[in-house]
């Protein structure tokens, strides 16, 4: 196509004689450029619009009213509450299963049967509360340290040694000296570096620590933990026990040595799992039990109890054979002042409560590193049997509890040297002396049914005894 510019500038050339329709032409010229892509934008805009908008959005809506759930009827509503009901029904449940606990005895509580009574009932208790105790020692291969005698006997077993290899040699005479002193071809007395042990008659030279230091590594190395039974509350209080003829106080001193041997499973269960992997306690988070005590070797101010102190000698052993009324046994904290410290938890055996508290202090020695984890142990929960109240005549089962409240916590420094730790190995990681004072709660539901009337009312603050 050919464009002859000639005659269009021709045309154009009216506006040269007729310049003010010139501007009006010009700008409608613009206007017509402008509106074309106008138009074409607008139109990939209300497309896109309608894709990403209106089409989406209304999809989304159409989705959620689709997946509406429909108005909830009454049967419907009534399910509901039912299923929340069951709920918590299954909580009260659990709560009340931690403390259905088997018992050391089904002959006392919850009541004795005053036409079959004898007093060896108590007796009984008394040997299968040591007897368990024994045994949770063994479940967790525990040992205390060489004993004041099994050292002299492996003292006087080596010096018996020493003695008849030298006999051979020199043909008698003092171990120590080779010989008589002036006889021919004695020597004089062989020099002697005196050590001092505790407890030891004597002194003792830098050869018999050798033996000492061997016969305690030798120990620490065949245990996974450091207990001697004596240091747990009550395993002295029941050895050779004697009735004394009246039943009640005897009933409630069994009652909270119950309580107090369910606390005492507790603490062997969290031994078990703080120390399981290790080889001896050498290597162990949890070197020793040093003692489980309810009232901390001293009576609370202010106690209902009529007790006396707990004196202990040092190492946590007694300094001598309690009695009934000296028992180092759990009681209720009714009040602050029942306690072994402020209750932090503000939980106490009241008249209205769902549960029941008592305290108790555990002191034992552990790694440094591993403090935390042994407390956790303690906190954690725990599985016991079960077989039923009043004659475990249910098939076993299995329930779980959590109990367990560090109140208190107290870190010290170990002195080696220390006569409480002398004959102790503790291995080559750091230890710590670790004291807790603890909080041990009961649902009342689970035990109710075979706690004692007389400790019911004591509670009750009907029995001030």
């Amino acid at each position: 196509m050919d464009i002859n510019f000639k005659d269009i500038l021709q045309k154009l050339s009216v506006f040269k004689n007729n310049t003010a329709l010139l501007v009006p032409v010009i700008v409608a010229l613009v206007g017509l450029l402008l509106l074309i892509p106008a138009q074409l934008l607008s139109g990939k805009v209300k497309e896109q619009v309608q894709k990403d908008s209106i089409t989406a959005l209304g999809a989304k809506v159409k989705r959620f009213t689709d997946d509406q759930t429909p108005s909830i009827e009454p049967e419907s509503l009534d399910a509901q509450i039912k299923a929340h009901g069951n709920d918590a029904n299954e909580i009260s449940d659990l709560a009340r299963q931690s403390t259905m606990r088997d018992l050391l005895s089904y002959d006392i509580f919850p009541e004795i049967d005053v036409n079959n009574f004898s007093g060896l009932i108590f007796v009984e208790f008394g040997q299968k509360f040591r007897a368990g105790i024994e045994g949770l020692l063994e479940s967790v291969n525990a040992r205390d340290c060489p004993t004041q005698l099994e050292i002299d006997k492996g003292l006087e077993e080596a010096s018996s040694a020493t003695a008849n290899r030298r006999r051979g040699v020199f043909g008698g005479g003092d171990p120590y000296s080779m010989g008589a002193p002036g006889a021919p071809g004695a020597a004089s007395p062989m020099p002697r570096r005196v050590g001092t042990l505790p407890g030891m008659r004597g002194p003792r030279n830098e050869i018999d620590l050798k033996i000492v230091d061997q016969m305690c590594q030798k120990r620490a190395g065949s245990a996974l933990v450091y207990v001697n039974p004596s240091d747990i509350a009550g395993y002295d209080h029941w050895q050779d026990y004697k009735y004394d003829v009246n039943m009640v106080p005897a009933l409630k001193d069994a009652w909270y040595h119950q309580l107090a041997y369910w606390v005492t499973e507790d603490i062997f269960t969290s031994i078990a799992a703080a120390n399981a992997g290790h080889d001896s306690l050498l290597d162990a988070p949890v070197k020793r039990l040093q003692s489980l005590s309810f009232t901390m070797g001293l009576k609370r101010p202010g106690s209902r109890r009529k007790s006396k102190a707990v004196i202990r000698a040092l190492g946590g052993r007694r300094s001598s054979k309690q009695q009934d009324e000296e028992s180092d046994r759990p009681a209720y904290v009714i009040e602050d002042r029942d306690g072994l410290t402020e209750s932090l938890t503000g939980r106490y055996s009241e008249a209205d409560s769902a549960i029941d508290v008592i305290h108790f202090s555990l002191t034992s020695v552990v790694a440094q590193k591993d403090i935390l984890l042994f407390m956790q142990e303690l906190c954690s929960a725990k599985e016991h049997r079960f077989s039923g109240y009043p004659d475990r005549s249910q098939p076993p089962q299995t329930f779980k509890h959590n109990q367990i409240t560090v109140l208190e916590s107290k870190i010290g420094a170990l002195n080696p040297d220390d006569m409480l730790h002398y004959y102790y190995r503790y291995g080559d990681d750091p230890v710590v002396v670790l004291d807790l004072i603890c909080e041990y709660i009961f649902n009342r539901a689970g035990y109710e049914p075979i706690k004692p009337q007389v400790v019911k009312d004591t509670l009750a603050g009907l029995d001030e005894t």
